[in-house]
């Protein structure tokens, strides 16, 4: 009942900006707000600066331009030129440029051919940039058209591209072989939507014993693995398996949220992996961040004992 009405509440909130956005103290608005510490900002400009940031810091990043489940081809048509536009200005500041991309954003949900068509024009854009695309992965309803359009544009010729897999579906283990001999390249995650019992794991130790088993065969037999996670136990796995079998820190890469466990991402860092920030920026940051907490309650209460974690050194679980 109590998730309910909290997951009603944030759902409710997502849809009054004005009112919200006085209960993250000014949205994105003041320098000191909560928000900017884990959005990258509203414009490229902003964007820019805080990528800078985060390679002075010896961080990679990823962008994503927030929005998804656009309404009109020419929402989505305006998704990708800002896409473009941000490819071009961040090459043009010196820095690599890796893209995620919500095929929802760019019209999968209104017409495949036209999400093709544009998937096509923000690889090419990346591809001129020395860049790479990654497609974030969304809910299961639209989960067989993303790694549909995935097997199209990579049986097209694109190398530039690589896909996101959640562990908690029971099916993931037969998709990860899938984009494997494909010779694709898979993020990793855990997974953040409510998805039924049916098709998802639902225990946080069913869906720990799923990414620790899915972790060992992308590191196995996978192409430059990413491992993305904010948990120290499946981190701790993953450095324990890579150093069994020789998988060099060089070899594959953490990725974890922008602002989220600063403290290991340093520690990480410092002991010679690669670490990959997730940055996401632009003027949807709102609904953004209220849907994510809306998904699942476990997601507020990862985000409060992620906070309160990383400044008292206790793991967050």
């Amino acid at each position: 009942m109590l998730n309910a009405l909290s997951r009603s509440l944030f759902l409710a909130l997502a849809r009054r900006p004005v009112l919200a956005s006085l209960l993250v103290r000014g949205g994105m608005r003041r320098p000191d707000s909560f928000v900017r510490r884990f959005v990258g900002g509203e414009t490229i400009a902003e964007l820019v600066s805080t990528l800078r940031e985060i390679d002075g810091q010896g961080f990679t990043h990823t962008f994503n331009h927030l929005g998804e489940h656009v309404q009109s081809a020419e929402a989505a048509r305006a998704a990708v030129r800002d896409y473009v536009d941000v490819i071009d200005a961040v090459a043009a500041a010196g820095m690599e440029c890796k893209v995620s991309v919500k095929l929802s954003q760019i019209g999968l949900e209104l017409d495949r051919g036209l999400c093709l068509e544009h998937l096509r024009q923000i690889l090419v854009a990346a591809d001129r940039r020395n860049g790479f695309v990654r497609v974030d992965m969304e809910g299961s309803r639209v989960l067989d058209d993303t790694l549909d359009v995935f097997d199209t544009v990579w049986g097209e010729g694109h190398r530039n591209v690589g896909v996101v897999l959640q562990a908690y579906l029971r099916r993931t283990e037969a998709d990860l072989r899938r984009v494997i001999e494909r010779g694709g390249r898979v993020r990793l995650c855990k997974g953040a939507y409510n998805e039924p019992s049916t098709i998802a794991f639902r225990s946080r130790e069913d869906v720990d014993a799923a990414f620790i088993r899915l972790m060992r065969l992308l590191l196995s037999e996978g192409t430059r693995p990413a491992i993305a996670t904010h948990d120290p136990h499946m981190i701790d796995a993953t450095r324990t398996f890579a150093h069994e079998r020789g998988v060099a820190p060089r070899d594959f890469e953490f990725q974890m949220l922008y602002g989220v466990r600063r403290d290991l991402q340093e520690a990480l860092r410092d002991e010679g992996y690669t670490v990959r920030i997730y940055v996401p920026f632009g003027p949807e940051w709102y609904p953004y961040f209220m849907r994510r907490l809306a998904e699942r309650p476990e997601n507020v209460r990862f985000l409060v004992r992620s906070l309160i974690d990383e400044y008292v050194g206790r793991p967050a679980r």
